[in-house]
């Protein structure tokens, strides 16, 4: 009996720890930038940064196999040089629906709240959905 009442132990204290995982997950959103139905980037909400109205994700959630870089030249007053991209699914392509900002200006980081260096923002045809 004893080894029986051991097991169950052990079986509650998975159980609380999957659920100790749930509670610490619940309420983070997953965001999707999709281009028809391709996810180009995906990540929970709180990875990613709001700047003037845009979601920037962070490069690690994006597809960069579906980035082309542009020659499309824009530099904006207090981020810098952007790079904008190509977005190209095997059924879509949405010129310059992609950008980031490779070398922001470092006085940016404290306007934003932190370093948003490669992150990448969807507009255009792309939307970005949770």
């Amino acid at each position: 009996m004893a080894a029986l009442s051991a097991g169950f132990k052990s079986d509650v204290s998975l159980r609380d720890a999957r659920v100790a995982t749930d509670a610490d997950t619940e309420g983070r959103h997953t965001m999707k930038a999709m281009l028809g139905d391709t996810v180009i980037a995906e990540a929970h909400r709180d990875d990613l940064i709001r700047i003037e109205g845009n979601w920037y994700f962070p490069p690690a959630a994006v597809n960069t196999a579906l980035l082309e870089k542009s020659d499309t030249a824009y530099s904006c007053a207090w981020k810098g040089d952007a790079q904008y991209f190509t977005v190209k699914t095997g059924d879509a392509e949405s010129a310059d629906a992609a950008f980031s900002y490779p070398q922001p200006h470092a006085t940016s980081f404290d306007r934003v709240g932190q370093d948003f260096s490669n992150y990448v923002a969807f507009w255009k045809d792309v939307r970005v959905v949770d």
